[in-house]
């Protein structure tokens, strides 16, 4: 149950962007352990200025094409599910839509199963209400 918001810089074309969404969701469905309809991402693209990264900060060298990804999820994964998760995604951007390893930063999050409504106004992983009332 993760929600990613992706943060890059404006100017990207729409099939840029589906291509970036797809594979984020594909490395999260393959590699960390995610259903495959369970797919809540945010796509923020940013004006230069408003998306600050240093070029070379632990990788680089960092270019316009940066892409930040931070995962929020529900449950924490170990160590081997993440580094797994990290290299599939790295490896599909490469593919499909074109970016370079050093240009993808990943930062995950998790939290607990009550941090999360998925409508209603229900508690649903708690509940297990599957979202009605």
């Amino acid at each position: 149950m993760p929600i990613t918001r992706i943060s890059l810089l404006a100017g990207k074309p729409p099939e840029f962007l589906q291509a970036l969404s797809d594979s984020l969701h594909r490395a999260l469905v393959e590699a960390f352990d995610v259903p495959p309809a369970d797919r809540f991402q945010l796509i923020e693209q940013l004006a230069p200025g408003e998306l600050v990264f240093d070029r070379h900060y632990l990788g680089g060298p960092r270019s316009a094409d940066f892409v930040l990804f931070a995962v929020t999820a529900g449950r924490p994964r170990d160590t081997a599910t993440k580094r797994a998760f990290y290299r599939r995604l790295a490896t599909l951007l490469v593919d499909n839509p074109g970016i370079h390893p050093a240009d993808v930063m990943v930062v995950v999050r998790t939290n607990a199963l009550d941090d999360w409504s998925f409508g209603y106004g229900a508690m649903t992983m708690v509940d297990g209400t599957g979202g009605t009332p």
